[in-house]
């Protein structure tokens, strides 16, 4: 009768149990919604994601298991979660189950969660199966038989994977009940034969066990509070659950993050957040998911000079270690504090220097906490939020003592002392913020502009007199610029006009947010103070004047606005001449004025050769003047150096490529965009990073990836506003444009043409749509535009008659041979070939010789048309500029010309990756099966496809059996 009610009273706390259960089941099934349609925002686990798809893809062997192990907050359950919805949409059916520190004691707690859904099924096992597995649960009498339920779930699993292939995501595992885990590991090491695939999460680690709710990692409302303590014997039965699995089981462990990666996370999760205090939670995370977002929310709000040391955390965090610190000795306090207190730039050996000895008492009472662990000679913390606890666990005296320690200790390491005198100053003090001063301007030059940024900031919080401390500010602003994070430069330059009234700091303060505005499409609310700022400081600083009216020049070029021509013109005469203004006309007035630079250009950078940014911004102009093959000798020296300054997302990255890409430099400017779309700074550069996709989407599209072009092209002009960022508009519009003629689609190219220019036939942009005339000339002439073409390309030719430019001059007569009467189109296309200097744009000149020699070949000139043929086809080749290089080959034969085979010479120039890669091609694999292969992109693929064509001389896949086969295939 006692044993009956003890069942009956197991039954009833079961029932509530499952009442449980369906809430918890309820709350993941809400989790994995939320997950859906985010897998973008799990950040730095490509390789993770892809090896958990392929096991979750493929479990017709059966007996796959996985182990993913990490410490807490490195992402585990959100990688559960994300294979357990990607198997689901596979139409694999899901069971789940997490271990409970509150049930480690709970027999079967965890198999019954995990087989709750198939319990109503249990009646059609084998009797004494049957028995044995409600009896575990307490819904029939007798005590559990360890074999007899091993059998029983075995027997259930293997009959639900009869109906569909079967997940089991088991996380948690080191709090799974000990009878749970010796059933689950007696079904799963005999799974062989069904569709079964198992993963299990493990936390990872002497104990740092999660405690309370809060953020996780991942996104979803998890557990982020973190305690010491082995957890009770939960971590040795997880182990013991996974060991049990089998010999050569896989585990798959989860390090920190990379600091782009974790870049890329806080820009997903806090895009406001300041790059001073980015950089803080970047090295104080330690690449940690759940620690960046934690201390980033303690961050926001605050200052990139304010509270020096780690960064607070979590109240409840913070109470849970006062408790554990004062069962600590006070030297085994004071060692944490100054572990706490020390910056990862700090010399190991002197703060080990500072700690107790390796015998001394204090170190028994640590290791026993579990605070801290060993790594060779040097204790660290076991999770970077127990150092933010334990540091904000002490009093403010304290934490001021042991940076005073600290900076006593690193006399010789004068930047790591000033930060911990600054550390340990609550007052102004002259000598810091002198010495902070000095480590800025060594930051500086070593091209760390957010750390010099930092320095400066807290120099001038530091400095007595206040004037001082505004200019500071003023300069930190200016560096803070390189790091292109708007707000923190806004941020500085407003603390600067706080402390002071002069208006040449004002001034100084306010040129770097405007610069850096330009990058992210605020053209026109940065416009007028810059403007404001030229006109004011004309008379008294013609230098700052000149710089502010330089930079709304740039404005100028991006937005394409008019009026602001005649702003700059208005102020312009009242400023001194010299390089620095005839620059700001070239840029804000090529065809006008501004051509006036152009003949002393050359002089003018090579008297700048050891200023890299000067030569940098000449170059700038002689792109703009068209003297691109200026332009790109001197981007080639100065790039290099000014890189090695650190880069500055000024968006001349956007120059640069062009540049190359116009001189037929191509893969160059594709590096550009990708490093230019890939700057710390560039989630909130979008102008910048709008310019890089719309140019290298020009590239694809002269390359005949169309489809990845048409895509870079959205993407660019989602980012901008067309009326902000006139050039990007134009730059995208003129990339769909090429890829609907690469395509054959010559309606499309025309209303893509015709937008870059207005509705009365002028340009969209003063200066970048012009180079579009050839694209709207050819695709009116096969589209039955040919009037409103004609319009606009004879209206092109009156506003550029002066520019002095044959790029221009050639452009225009190319545009009207397209669109003349085939009779009377020779004159304009002699023309557009009389200057040999038009060789210098090799892709323009090449499609005029293409165009030439096709209206001469249907003159029957075949003759005449033959070494036009040859010459644009060896370019196109050269170049990759696959689309055209098959329609000048398809024009050669047609004009009898032998366009020649295959080169199998060309098949040993390649690399070793390149020549795999053409084998698989010419085997007739498709760019991802050789990306599956080889382990590369099928975007990566075909970049080295488009590359080796011209060095193979073929235009298509389909020659390439041939070059293989010449060249003998080993395989």
């Amino acid at each position: 009768m006692a044993r009956d009610a003890g069942i009956v009273g197991r039954n009833a706390g079961i029932v509530d149990r499952d009442a449980e259960i369906a809430g918890r089941d309820a709350e993941i099934a809400g989790r994995d919604a939320e997950i859906v349609g985010r897998d973008a925002e799990i950040v730095g686990r490509d390789a993770e994601i892809e090896r958990l798809s392929a096991l979750v893809a493929d479990v017709s062997g059966g007996g796959r298991a996985l182990l993913l192990s990490g410490a807490a907050g490195t992402g585990k359950s959100t990688l559960l979660d994300d294979a357990a919805r990607r198997a689901a949409a596979a139409g694999r059916r899901v069971l789940r189950a997490a271990g409970d520190e509150s049930e480690k004691d709970l027999p079967f707690a965890a198999l019954h969660q995990l087989l709750r859904p198939l319990l109503a099924e249990a009646g059609d096992l084998p009797d004494r199966q049957r028995r044995a597995l409600l009896g575990a649960f307490g819904f029939e009498p007798g005590d559990a038989d360890p074999l007899l339920t091993g059998v029983a779930v075995l027997s259930l699993l293997s009959w639900a994977a009869g109906r569909a292939p079967l997940l089991v995501v088991l996380d948690d595992v080191q709090w799974i009940d000990a009878a749970s885990a010796g059933a689950l590991s007696f079904a799963v090491r005999r799974l062989d034969g069904d569709p079964v695939a198992v993963l299990a999460g493990r936390l990872d680690g002497d104990p740092v066990a999660l405690l309370a709710g809060g953020r996780g990692a991942d996104g979803h409302e998890a557990a982020t509070v973190l305690a010491g303590g082995r957890g009770g014997d939960g971590h040795d039965t997880g182990r013991a659950l996974t060991g049990r699995f089998g010999r050569g089981v896989p585990e798959l462990v989860l390090g920190p993050l990379g600091r782009a990666e974790s870049r890329r996370l806080l820009d997903l999760r806090s895009p406001g957040l300041a790059a001073g205090l980015r950089e803080r939670v970047l090295d104080e995370a330690a690449g940690n998911p759940l620690a960046l977002l934690e201390l980033a929310e303690a961050a926001r709000g605050r200052r990139a000079g304010d509270a020096h040391g780690p960064l607070p955390v979590d109240e409840r965090l913070a109470r849970i270690y006062a408790a554990r610190l004062a069962e600590l000795p006070e030297a085994g306090r004071r060692a944490l504090l100054l572990l706490a207190a020390a910056d990862a730039a700090d010399p190991p050996d002197t703060v080990l220097a500072l700690l107790p000895q390796p015998d001394d008492k204090a170190w028994t009472a640590l290791e026993e906490s579990h605070l801290v662990r060993r790594e060779g000679r040097y204790p660290r913390f076991r999770h970077p939020l127990i150092r933010s606890a334990v540091y904000h666990a002490e009093p403010l005296d304290a934490r001021l003592e042991a940076h005073r320690a600290l900076a006593a200790a690193l006399r010789d390491e004068p930047d790591r002392r000033a930060w911990h005198l600054a550390a340990a100053a609550l007052h102004p003090d002259a000598e810091v913020s002198a010495a902070l001063e000095e480590t800025a301007e060594r930051a500086r030059r070593r091209g760390g502009h957010a750390a010099a940024a930092r320095a400066l900031a807290r120099a001038a919080e530091l400095r007595p007199d206040r004037e001082d401390g505004a200019r500071l500010l003023a300069d930190a602003a200016g560096l803070a610029a390189f790091t292109g994070d708007l707000p923190w430069v806004e941020e500085l330059a407003a603390r600067a006009r706080a402390r002071t009234g002069d208006p040449a700091v004002h001034a100084t303060a306010a040129l770097p947010a405007g610069r850096l505005a330009a990058l992210t499409g605020r053209h026109a609310g940065a416009f007028p103070g810059l403007i404001a700022i030229a006109a004011e400081r004309a008379a008294e600083d013609p230098a700052v004047a000149l710089d502010a009216l330089a930079t709304a020049a740039v404005l100028r070029f991006y937005s394409g606005e008019e009026s602001q021509r005649s702003e700059i013109a208005r102020v312009l005469p009242s400023l001194p001449a010299g390089p620095l203004r005839e620059w700001t006309l070239a840029v804000s007035d090529p065809f006008g004025a501004g051509r006036a630079l152009a003949p002393r250009l050359p002089d003018l950078i090579a008297a700048a050769r050891d200023r890299p940014e000067r030569s940098t911004a000449l170059a700038v102009a002689a792109w703009i003047l068209d003297e691109t093959p200026l332009a790109v000798r001197t981007f080639d020296e100065a790039v290099h150096a000014w890189r090695t300054h650190g880069p500055l997302p000024d968006g001349l990255g956007g120059v640069v490529a062009l540049a190359y890409f116009e001189h037929g430099r191509w893969e160059q400017a594709r590096t550009v965009c990708a490093e230019l779309a890939a700057l710390p700074a560039a989630p909130v550069l979008d102008h910048a990073v709008a310019c890089a996709r719309a140019i290298d989407a020009m590239v694809l599209a002269a390359q005949g990836d169309t489809a990845s072009a048409r895509a870079l092209a959205g993407e660019a002009l989602r980012l901008v506003d067309p009326l902000e960022s006139r050039s990007v508009a134009v730059y995208a519009h003129r990339a769909l444009a090429s890829a609907a003629i690469a395509d054959g689609d010559y309606e499309t190219a025309y209303e893509y043409a015709r937008a870059v220019f207005d509705a009365d036939g002028g340009p969209v942009h003063y200066h970048a749509s012009y180079p579009a005339l050839p694209e709207l000339a050819a695709s009116a002439a096969r589209s039955g535009h040919h009037a409103d073409a004609i319009e606009i390309v004879e209206r092109s030719a009156r506003t550029t008659a002066g520019s002095g430019s044959s790029r221009l001059r050639s452009l225009v007569h190319r545009g009207r041979a397209l669109l003349a009467e085939p009779e009377h189109a020779e004159p304009a296309f002699q023309a557009a070939l009389a200057d040999s200097e038009l060789q210098r744009w090799p892709f323009e000149h090449a499609q005029t010789l293409l165009e030439y020699a096709e209206w001469l070949r249907r003159r029957r000139r075949i003759a005449e048309a033959r070494p036009f043929l040859t010459a644009a086809n060896d370019t196109f080749l050269r170049l990759g500029a696959r689309p055209w290089a098959e329609r000048a080959r398809s024009e050669s034969r047609a004009a009898g010309l032998d366009t020649g085979t295959a080169d199998p010479g060309g098949f040993a120039g390649l690399s070793p990756q390149q020549q795999q890669i053409v084998r698989l091609a010419a085997r007739g694999l498709s760019n991802r099966e050789i990306g599956e292969r080889l382990y590369l992109s099928p975007r990566t693929v075909g970049s080295h496809l488009y590359r080796t064509f011209p060095k193979l001389g073929v235009t298509a896949r389909s020659q390439l059996r041939d070059v293989v086969d010449a060249a003998g295939d080993p395989d």
